[in-house]
């Protein structure tokens, strides 16, 4: 078939359905017919709310967010370099894929689109269909069948006793919680509505499970900051070492509040064949908030401080030495703990030290930090346990142009080497050195001089604000109780009904999978005094 003929075959189904939609009251077949535009319209908005193209849009959207769980994402405040280091590894295939934002692809058009026709169809499928479910779990049981013979365990004969069988099947079935409606001559009784209930919850669920995410994702944000012991985070944006807010998150309403890294206690396994490996680490914080006043809390790994639906999560940790640089005049250039990043499971850590306001010339150090240092290569050392037992920082130092005046970012853990001059020693060699903690060392040509003073440790903290989070996991929760609900409950009905020959006759059906229990129509039997169900009259044994 040709794309022509498939296209006619197109139009031709949509016109035949927008006949389809003209009143058939002979009377209103005189108002103008639709437009083409119309019919199309009308029939793409039932092809995009069917349930069959919710489906194949939720697999769809599943499928485009494949990518972001195998690449690299920008704005990942546990891992802000990944994409670089993709980059670096990747140099033919990073910017091909940066191209159709697989780097992003929570964020990319193509996934926000797919999001959004969700949504719509989501809406479109799931609000009418809740509307007839509520209909169908409020509305009476319905009249009996015309058959009844047909139906699952069908009794019919004479009732010897003298009372009123209905009266009696009615206070029967109310007895066993079943909804009964009485009539002069029938009762309609059903029983397990709660399924129908339970599926209403399943679909409404679902799709403000969506809209929660959907909120997350536009209102929220993610950041990362590193705080050393004894210093303290205040909540707003400049703050943030690396910030990622959602495109309509309100960045100068941020959560008022202070959060004081106070002590960070780690433990390694100190033996066997886990040598070196985390044992536990903690942060013990202290907060001042607006909403919720000041408190103390120890942020765990899976444990975060949640402030008035601000999250602090603990996701790593390293050292900071402690330095005092003083320039060529004895003036201190830079004091206090500088962080060091951790490149290994022993914590050998580099960190920068930047001081452009030493004299006679702007001075920088590149160290590199052993929490356990020992003999290596080229004797610069290197770190044989996480933990503090010999802790040195090795120095080589710079001088020249920092790169900080030009107006251009720069990472305060890296350095820009393109006007810098490495520091020599008498011997004409770049000039190194080891300090323990409590040293001091001069630097050539009165340069100035670096003091290890001490070591610090520093957290790092993954912050989010999620205001979708709530609402979706309530979703899911009502999801999976409703979806329980209208799987666990089976729903059914019956009828006994007199007729105009005196006799009365009782059956059942099953509105879901489980069949009706043969025991309760013949109990409902033996109490109106029905005889056994003969041959030819029980569908079942039939």
């Amino acid at each position: 078939m040709s794309v022509m003929d498939v296209a006619q075959e197109e139009h031709e189904l949509g016109s035949e359905e927008a006949l389809r939609s003209l009143p058939s009251d002979p009377h209103e077949r005189g108002r103008p017919r639709p437009s083409e535009v119309t019919a199309w319209g009308r029939w793409a908005w039932r092809r995009l709310t069917s349930m069959r193209t919710a489906i194949v849009l939720l697999v769809l959207l599943a499928l485009t967010a494949v990518p972001g769980s195998l690449l690299p994402q920008r704005g990942v405040a546990s891992d802000p370099a990944a994409v670089a280091n993709f980059y670096r590894a990747n140099p033919d295939l990073a910017p091909w894929l940066d191209r159709m934002s697989l780097f992003n692809v929570y964020s990319a058009p193509w996934f926000a689109a797919v999001y959004v026709l969700l949504l719509v169809s989501m809406t479109g499928c799931v609000v009418p269909r809740s509307a007839q479910l509520w209909r169908e779990y409020r509305a009476a049981p319905p009249p009996s069948p015309r058959h009844l013979s047909r139906e699952t365990g069908h009794h019919r004969g004479l009732v010897a006793r003298p009372h009123d069988p209905l009266a009696v099947a009615a206070a029967h079935l109310r007895d066993r919680r079943f909804l009964v409606t009485r009539t002069s001559n029938e009762v309609r009784a059903e029983k397990g509505r709660l399924r129908e209930l339970g599926n209403l919850a399943f679909h409404l669920s679902l799709l403000v499970l969506l809209f929660g995410i959907a909120g997350g994702k536009l209102f929220g944000y993610e950041g990362r900051v590193a705080l050393v012991e004894g210093t303290t985070f205040a909540n707003v944006s400049s703050s943030y070492d690396a910030l990622t807010p959602a495109p309509w998150a309100d960045l100068a309403g941020l959560e008022p509040l202070e959060l004081t890294l106070n002590d960070f206690a780690a433990e390694f396994e100190t033996e066997g064949a886990r040598f070196g490996e985390p044992r536990k680490f903690e942060a013990a914080v202290s907060y001042d908030s607006a909403e919720e006043g000041d408190g103390s809390f120890t942020i765990r790994p899976n444990r975060p401080l949640d402030i008035n639906g601000t999250k602090f999560f603990l996701t790593g940790h390293g050292y900071a030495p402690e330095l005092t640089v003083r320039d060529g005049n004895g003036d201190v250039a830079v004091s206090g703990p500088i962080i060091f990043l951790p490149v290994d499971p022993a914590f050998t850590s580099d960190g920068v030290v930047k001081a452009p306001d030493a004299r006679p010339t702007s001075l920088a150090l590149r160290g590199l930090f052993l929490p356990t240092a020992v003999d290596g290569p080229d004797g610069m050392g290197v770190s044989a346990y996480p933990d503090q037992v010999n802790p040195i920082v090795q120095f080589m130092a710079y001088t020249g142009d920092l790169g900080l005046d030009d107006g251009t970012a720069q990472s305060v853990f890296e350095l820009d080497f393109t006007d810098l001059d490495q520091v020599l020693d008498a011997d004409g060699k770049p000039w190194r050195v080891s300090l323990a903690p409590g040293q001091t060392v001069r630097l050539p040509d009165g340069l100035g001089s670096v003091t290890f003073d001490g070591v610090s440790r520093f957290a790092n903290f993954q912050i989010a604000r999620d205001p979708g989070k709530e609402v979706s996991l309530a979703a899911a929760i009502l999801l999976m109780l409703g979806l329980t609900a209208s799987l666990a409950i089976p729903r059914r009905r019956i009828w006994v009904r007199r007729n105009d020959d005196g006799t009365v006759e009782l059956a059942g059906r099953s509105l879901s999978r489980r069949p009706v229990p043969p025991g309760e129509l013949h109990d409902l039997a033996t109490t109106i005094g029905l005889p056994p169900a003969g041959a030819g009259q029980n569908k079942e044994e039939e």
